[in-house]
């Protein structure tokens, strides 16, 4: 247990590199495009990209002080007891994954972009929430996250909608 809390921290540490918050958000992307291609292959591999991203970057020098707050929270929230509560809760994300995979899977386009906007409004709101004024930090990656996501898929919609017809 020791080796994996030592692994937990040393990825944790990493994560409070700015970078990997604004990188996070664009992993949807080639979720929806395999998901639409139905490859689950492609699905289980941006998963594990996802879930890794978070230590890509080296530790940062400097930290923002609401990044720290931020991030000692989560820790805090991921390290806690978990009830059943905390359970439920948490499982909306692998569920809301499952939903954006779904939707593009079966191409319905407007299902898929309301599920990532869910998915971006209720990470930012749940963020701010949980932690007070530190989840702020979140807000400006997600949204920027958001509008790229938005802007691709409307972009993806139009050249499929425009190979088709």
């Amino acid at each position: 247990m020791d080796v994996l809390h030592s692994f937990l921290t040393w990825a944790f540490e990493r994560h409070h590199n700015i970078l990997s918050w604004y990188i996070r958000p664009l992993f949807l992307l080639p979720f929806c495009f395999f998901a639409y291609k139905k490859s689950v292959v492609g699905i289980i591999i941006t998963l594990l990209a996802l879930l890794t991203s978070m230590f890509w970057f080296p530790k940062p020098a400097a930290i923002n002080p609401k990044v720290e707050g931020f991030l000692a929270m989560e820790w805090d929230y991921l390290m806690g007891e978990w009830t059943f509560m905390k359970l439920l809760a948490s499982s909306l994300v692998p569920l809301s994954m499952y939903a954006l995979a779904f939707a593009f899977w079966r191409h319905s386009w407007k299902v898929g972009i309301l599920v990532i906007n869910l998915i971006a409004l209720l990470k930012v709101l749940w963020s701010v929430y949980a932690s007070g004024g530190s989840g702020t930090a979140v807000i400006l990656p997600a949204f920027i996250g958001l509008a790229v996501c938005n802007a691709a898929v409307w972009l993806a919609y139009r050249f499929v909608k425009k190979k088709a017809g």
